[in-house]
């Protein structure tokens, strides 16, 4: 059963608890809103903040123990002065976001769901399960206008040994991908070296890629519009005349939704995203 189906059925139902994806993964709900989300092939919150100096393998462990039966970890650390509130979100938004991306869409053969069960950190950020849907999407189609093929995806990140422009503008994460590609490393275990999130470690992978500054197989080509029909020769049909009994031609367009809600929610997500990397 696809994940989605089930996310989305449970956000309908107002769920509380734990929904387990198999050894993919784990989302987290609250009220039908999706709280926290932790994927096999992505760094996790604790992960990001051991690997940025935040935290240490040991004041996790005891701040998970400590906080294992309020589940008001994040509040702890907070407390304590470890991290800021504004941190510890960010650091949540960007764990939750990357891990959707690789969790939502998989097919899992029997998804279970725990009522009432919460991550240690506690919740500290709510996301609209279509809201998450719509930003998956969006986030594969920037990939996709980076670099037109997955193929780079699971293959180990080579650097050219030699550039054909003068000048070379990095930015800090691709400086640091450079730094420690070694031939042998795909960009999402790369991603779990450096402590960055995968999805952002990917797209700086592809924009490289597309900068020729990676060893890479040549992207597939483009596809190509459909030809435009061609104009035949006669006079043009008209439409029939009369009190409303011809049928009215119906708009190409799609219907716009101009819900405060979910507008809110998109720039809420493109702001702290931004703001993040």
């Amino acid at each position: 059963m696809p994940i989605d189906e089930m996310l989305s059925e449970l956000a309908e139902r107002r769920a509380t608890g734990v929904l387990k994806a198999g050894r993919s993964g784990t989302v987290y709900l609250s009220r039908g809103r999706v709280c926290y989300v932790e994927c096999a092939r992505t760094p996790s919150v604790e992960e990001l903040l051991t690997a940025s100096g935040r935290l240490t393998l040991t004041g996790v462990r005891t701040a998970r123990q400590t906080a294992a039966a309020t589940a008001d970890g994040g509040d702890m650390l907070v407390r304590r002065g470890v991290l800021s509130r504004g941190e510890l979100q960010l650091c949540v938004l960007g764990a939750t976001l990357d891990a959707s991306f690789f969790l939502f869409g998989a097919t899992v053969p029997k998804p279970k769901f725990r009522e009432g069960d919460r991550h240690w950190l506690g919740i500290h950020w709510f996301f609209d399960v279509p809201g998450l849907f719509r930003e998956c999407h969006r986030r594969r189609a920037r990939l996709d206008r980076a670099w037109p093929s997955a193929e780079l995806d699971s293959r180990p990140v080579v650097p050219v040994r030699r550039i054909r422009s003068r000048h070379v503008m990095l930015t800090a994460l691709q400086w640091e991908i450079l730094l420690n590609a070694d031939a042998e490393t795909t960009p999402i275990e790369l991603a779990k070296r450096i402590g960055r999130p995968a999805y952002t470690t990917l797209l700086a992978v592809r924009e490289m890629a597309a900068a020729g500054l990676l060893e890479c197989p040549e992207p597939p080509p483009r596809e190509k519009p459909p030809d435009l029909p061609k104009r035949v020769a006669g006079p043009v049909p008209r439409a029939p005349a009369g009190g409303g009994e011809g049928r009215r031609a119906q708009s190409s367009y799609p219907q716009i939704s101009g819900d405060p809600t979910d507008v809110n929610l998109l720039i809420r997500l493109r702001n702290a995203l931004e703001a993040f990397q």
